[in-house]
């Protein structure tokens, strides 16, 4: 099953501790400490739009780009009864194309960790590279292999909620840095009472810092800078999210 299929419909109701103001808040400061003030933004990965329509209502002209069709059904209904004016497009981060260029990319949540082969990951920055108007910056995010390793690796976690509830196991396998999600969703259908449960397995792949600078440099970008989530602090051993912030060189 594509990810996110089946959890479309309640992804934000378990999402819903998520910081997503400060998230966006800690993007515009990366903005503004690289001189930058984008006025039209992509996100890949940008699921049911929380980030993209928090950034649209600040006055960014916004185009969204998921694989999960479910997903952006969500995002569009939201943008609509909202009244944002947001382009969303169904498309693999891999392959995606954009009508021209952008003053910025970004991608949050972890969605670059779902990118599980080099060849997929360095094509991702070439189209970046690519789509990216002159000294346009990429601001992602990333899951680290401590986190993988010291913090989910074979644990389980549950939530319930009225109408809702998930049982999330993980394990990770060292050799490969794969991260298995293995997921059960239990979702009240309103006209019946009754749960429905919906299975769902998800892959995350972690990605050493030296790895990503040698995609950046193939893809023809230059990194600038990778801090310890949400500071400006050098990463650490232990972070468990970082953000890596790339160039495009200048065409």
């Amino acid at each position: 099953m594509q990810a996110y299929e089946g959890f479309a419909s309640i992804y934000d109701i378990f999402m819903g501790d998520i910081d997503y103001d400060g998230w966006v808040e800690y993007i515009k400061k990366i903005w503004e400490k690289d001189g930058k003030n984008p006025s039209l933004v992509a996100e890949l990965g940008c699921g049911t739009g929380n980030i993209t329509s928090r950034l649209a209502k600040k006055g960014y002209d916004m185009i969204g780009i998921d694989i999960s069709e479910e997903m952006l059904s969500v995002a569009r209904e939201k943008a609509f009864e909202e009244g944002d004016d947001i382009l969303y497009l169904l498309q693999d981060m891999t392959e995606f194309e954009l009508y021209g260029t952008v003053d910025s990319i970004i991608s949050i949540c972890d969605s670059m960790n779902y990118i599980t082969e080099d060849e997929d990951m360095l094509q991702v920055f070439k189209l970046v590279n690519n789509y990216l108007d002159p000294k346009g910056l990429f601001i992602f995010d990333l899951n680290t292999e401590h986190k993988f390793k010291n913090m989910l690796a074979y644990n389980t976690f549950a939530e319930t909620t009225e109408d809702a509830a998930y049982i999330w196991e993980n394990s990770y396998d060292e050799e490969e840095k794969i991260n298995e999600y293995y997921v059960n969703f239990f979702i009240n259908d309103e006209e019946t009472g009754l749960y429905e449960r919906v299975e769902e397995c998800h892959y995350e792949r972690a990605y050493s810092l030296d790895e990503i600078k040698g995609f950046i440099k193939m893809s023809g970008m230059e990194f600038v800078a990778a801090y310890d989530a949400f500071t400006f602090d050098d990463v650490r051993e232990d972070s468990e999210r970082i953000y890596v912030i790339a160039r495009e060189c200048g065409k």
